[in-house]
């Protein structure tokens, strides 16, 4: 037998969750849901796992990297593009649902304390479960889509309000107006000198210090990891929760041209830790006390798959926006998040709720996130039906508006150009030599500084990630050149580029690479000792890959 119990959980945890997750895959079913279900196997079900310290440790990891990675979408310059529309519909939305759910929980005869619980939970919807969904159908840039995750921005800036003004009211049964006032107080002016010192971070000391790492992605990762928890430190000995620090954190990395790199990296070291955190969720869960509370629990899922949508087409349309993309940006709400466990999870720890409350925002996740996922899927059939049947006359615009038209500053992938990898001094001149030669060219590489002063457009990225690839129009491209020296990536890149139908061209710095890259179907290798930009050119237009 093992002596670490620990190992024999984890091992369950993984076996069972990645289980639950091909079944919920062939469901359609998003993993959160997926993950609760093989917590309620291993906990209530069998009794084969208890949420003990370890696994409740490894739990608040995930929890930690779910906000660092959140924390690392907001730039300020994705702050300000936000708009209007995500601003007014976000707090507006926290407005009325919070205050619906206060409502609503009173008339289920919970107490005031226990309906404040309910309705924030309700009030905020899942990032992770939309944003998945929506690069699954390939709408995240669609005018809808821009519109959603702007509101989760929004709301995610909330959320971390809430869990500081929830880390200042302190133990339940140590509370007393003055205490309660004083750690409020506290705990805001901890927040706000971590906000300070995360942005005069990244203005005077994180580029400097990044700059050193920026070619090299393994010690970049590292020094993240290490910038997130040394933020979580500073929050725990301000008596704030490790979520704050670790979203800070992400803050301050958000504002570096690495911030993409950074996502890359963290997200799927999260995903290990966040699956033990949705397990353990299961697992702790009190199937009794839920299943008594199943009326409450189908009503509260009632308002969110129905009131938030609701909610939100008032507000939308009102707004200016057409019925259409205010339909499809409401459906993408309509489901509580991730937040909400972690929300409730703090009030069970700190007594302020009893675990029958989480078992019921737990019920109310597994319902309202798998109804709102196949609500998402066929988002568009969805809207005709109603269009059709004449639900969605009340909320139609009070002016005519384009905004049933493409968003003006949709960007489009780019297409029709050449895209060069790696800004040595061979990809420099093959940049500069396309560039005079009237072709449009975007230069990618891990490394800021070699990007700048570079004649054409430019990405910051590591092409071992197919999401770089297609944010640089691989499949839209008319050449992919590759002036690396690392063979690992040159026939990873000519793999692609064949797979998408891409001619290529390769840098064969050795003898040695050139059997690989053309059994991979490389179209033209660069030869080191032909580094001549304009015979490569010429030998490239007599392929008729160039014009």
């Amino acid at each position: 037998m093992f002596e670490l119990p620990i190992i024999v959980d984890l091992g369950l945890i993984v076996v069972v969750g990645a289980a639950c997750l091909v079944a919920g895959q062939r469901l359609r079913t998003p993993s959160i849901v997926a993950y609760i279900v093989a917590g309620l196997i291993l906990g209530p079900a069998t009794g084969l796992v208890t949420a003990g310290e370890a696994v409740e440790l490894i739990a608040e990891v995930g929890i930690a990297l779910l906000l660092f990675l959140v924390g690392l979408e907001l730039s300020l310059d994705r702050i300000r593009d936000v708009g209007k529309v995500a601003v007014v519909a976000g707090l507006g939305q926290v407005v009325f649902t919070a205050a619906g759910g206060l409502l609503l929980a009173g008339l289920l005869g919970f107490g005031w304390l226990e309906s404040l619980f309910i309705a924030v939970a309700l009030t905020f919807s899942s990032t992770v479960v939309v944003v998945k969904l929506l690069d699954q159908k390939g709408e995240l840039n669609a005018l809808y889509g821009r519109i959603a995750v702007g509101i989760f921005l929004v709301q995610d800036l909330v959320v971390i309000v809430i869990l500081t003004f929830l880390a200042g009211l302190g133990e339940a049964e140590q509370a007393n107006p003055t205490q309660m006032a004083g750690g409020l107080v506290v705990a805001f002016l901890g927040m706000g000198a971590l906000v300070a010192t995360a942005l005069l971070s990244s203005r005077y000391l994180l580029p400097r210090v990044f700059g050193w790492v920026a070619g090299a992605p393994e010690p970049l990762f590292i020094w993240s990891l290490c910038w997130c928890f040394v933020f979580v430190m500073g929050a725990e000995v301000m008596n704030l929760s490790l979520e704050i620090g670790a979203f800070v954190a992400g803050i301050s990395l958000a504002q570096l041209p690495y911030n993409h790199e950074f996502q890359r990296r963290v997200h799927p070291l999260m995903n290990f830790f966040i699956a033990v955190f949705f397990v353990s969720l299961g697992i702790q869960m009190q199937v009794g006390a839920a299943l008594d509370q199943l009326f409450s629990a189908s009503a509260l899922s009632l308002f969110v798959l129905i009131g938030n949508p609701l909610i939100f087409m008032l507000i939308i349309t009102r707004l200016g926006y057409g019925e259409r993309p205010a339909f499809l940006t409401s459906v993408t709400v309509a489901q509580i998040s991730e937040f909400s466990f972690i929300f409730a999870g703090v009030g069970l720890a700190a007594g302020l709720i009893a675990p029958e409350i989480l078992s019921l925002i737990t019920v109310v996740g597994l319902i309202t996130i798998g109804v709102s996922s196949y609500m998402i899927l066929y988002n568009h059939q969805l809207y005709e039906w109603t269009r059709r049947v004449g639900l969605l006359r009340p909320f139609r615009p009070r002016s005519a508006s384009p905004a049933d038209a493409p968003a003006p500053d949709e960007e489009e992938p780019p297409s029709d150009h050449v895209i060069v990898v790696g800004m040595n001094h061979m990809g420099r001149r093959i940049v500069e030599g396309l560039t005079s030669a009237g072709e449009r060219v975007l230069a990618v590489d891990t490394d800021p500084r070699k990007l700048e002063g570079l004649p054409c457009d430019t990405l910051l990225g590591n092409v071992e990630y197919p999401a770089v690839l297609e944010e640089a129009g691989l499949p839209g491209a008319k050449l992919l050149v590759s002036a690396l020296q690392i063979e690992g990536t040159n026939n990873l890149l000519a793999f692609r580029a064949r797979d998408a139908g891409v001619p290529v061209s390769v840098h064969a710095f050795d003898g040695s690479v050139e059997g690989s890259l053309r059994r991979l179907g490389a179209d033209h290798l660069i030869l080191s000792k032909n580094l001549g930009i304009r015979r490569i050119a010429e030998q490239l237009r007599e392929m008729g890959v160039l014009g």
